[in-house]
């Protein structure tokens, strides 16, 4: 799948690409200026009615301390009651503090008291949507002394306590990686595969930090780099095929140059899908 941007509308609408499926971000449909319609709207509802569809949201802040903000999760739950997505995801972040939205999914500390917060909003969220939700694995740029467990583990008692799903981004596994300085092929190797449903891919930029050293950046504004191409062949070849979805947010390319990405992974999950249906 693709992730649906409006410079891709008319591509879309006027070449009914062989794409499987389109993720849009929740945010981007719900607020005052296209709460009942617009363009916005317009659009998805025609795309909606061709292509399965994914809502992804970047805002709710499921790790915040000070709780959910009531008026996003209910505008949350009419994006997703309008157009029934098969998959509805999040991130493993904090985005909001004393009413204020912050542009940015900021990290966790991996705690007991975290995790309890967390499953806690899961499963607000669960109950105001009525369906099952997604956390997706966080990039991160920094680490808390207090921590109390790995990401790996959080992640794993987050989806045995919430009854949640796991979003895998392959992407954010490399960018923590090479930040943090551990083994992107371990961390994959201890991730619960057992609760993954959806898989992102993205580009990633490097900048140079304080002291002259490299910093990954999740900038999702370029194609997906080969490492992290060889990750998701691996992990492909250890779970099987798995919806996925290809990342490009910012610099927008043209529908043609996206769709070489999209058709990438989609060969690498038909090959895969192959070899399973062999080996049954």
């Amino acid at each position: 799948g693709a992730g649906l941007k409006p410079e891709h509308y008319r591509d879309i609408l006027d070449g009914r690409p062989g794409v499987g499926w389109f993720e849009v971000h929740a945010e981007n449909y719900m607020g005052a200026g296209n709460g009942a319609g617009g363009p916005p709207h317009f659009f998805l509802e025609q795309i909606r009615a061709l292509y399965p569809l994914s809502v992804h949201g970047v805002g709710l802040s499921i790790g915040s301390g000070e709780g959910l903000v009531p008026g996003h999760l209910a505008r949350l739950a009419a994006v997703v009651d309008r157009y029934q997505p098969a998959l509805v995801s999040e991130h493993l972040a904090w985005s909001t503090h004393a009413g204020v939205f912050l542009n940015d999914l900021l990290p966790l500390p991996y705690t007991e008291a975290t995790l309890a917060v967390v499953v806690r909003h899961v499963d607000q969220v669960q109950s105001t949507l009525k369906r099952h939700i997604l956390i997706e694995n966080p990039s991160t740029y920094l680490r808390f002394g207090m921590e109390q467990m790995a990401e790996t583990t959080f992640l794993r008692e987050l989806a045995r306590r919430s009854g949640c799903g796991l979003l895998l981004d392959v992407n954010n596994v490399f960018v923590s990686a090479a930040n943090h300085g551990f083994d992107p092929a371990d961390y994959l190797a201890d991730f619960p595969v057992e609760h993954v449903e959806e898989i992102h891919l993205a580009g990633h930029a490097s900048i140079e930090a304080a002291g002259g050293e490299s910093l990954l950046i999740d900038t999702h504004d370029r194609p997906v780099s080969e490492q992290v191409w060889a990750l998701y062949q691996s992990l492909l070849s250890r779970i099987g095929p798995c919806p996925t979805l290809i990342e490009w947010d910012a610099d927008v390319p043209t529908w043609t140059r996206l769709s070489d990405d999209v058709a990438r992974a989609d060969r690498l999950l038909q090959s895969e899908e192959g070899l399973h249906v062999r080996a049954a």
